[in-house]
């Protein structure tokens, strides 16, 4: 079994009542709150987290980083959203547009990060 889709990569990020180790390959998306990050799990699991969304941005990118996670890329679409590439399943037009996620969800994209989401997204296809 080492395959890499096969194992966990975990990370420990502080919360309230401690240090949370969590799988990054299970999180859909995060949501700014103030100077907190909300943590979206594929389980219907949420997690708030005790870091500002800017930050975790690079906690995450430092983690996915090398050839081995290149299939594990989280994009900034919004100001108060990282979304993970893998739960993407569609792109709807509009002034910035929106991304629908394998839950159903929709999450705004930005005007001002639309390009870049767009580049990020369709090298990914």
């Amino acid at each position: 079994m080492n395959s890499i889709d096969q194992q966990q990569i975990t990370l420990m990020l502080p919360t309230s009542k401690g240090i949370e180790v969590i799988d990054i390959r299970s999180i859909i998306r995060v949501e700014a709150i103030s100077n907190y990050s909300k943590l979206y799990f594929c389980s219907g699991k949420t997690l708030v987290v005790a870091k500002v969304l800017s930050k975790l941005q690079e906690v995450l990118a430092a983690a996915c980083h090398g050839e081995m996670l290149g299939e594990l890329h989280f994009i900034r679409v919004h100001r108060t959203h990282l979304i993970n590439k893998n739960f993407i399943c569609q792109y709807i037009n509009g002034n910035g547009g929106k991304v629908k996620l394998h839950n159903g969800e929709q999450i705004d994209v930005s005007k001002r990060r639309k390009n870049h989401f767009l580049q990020c997204f369709c090298a990914a296809a």
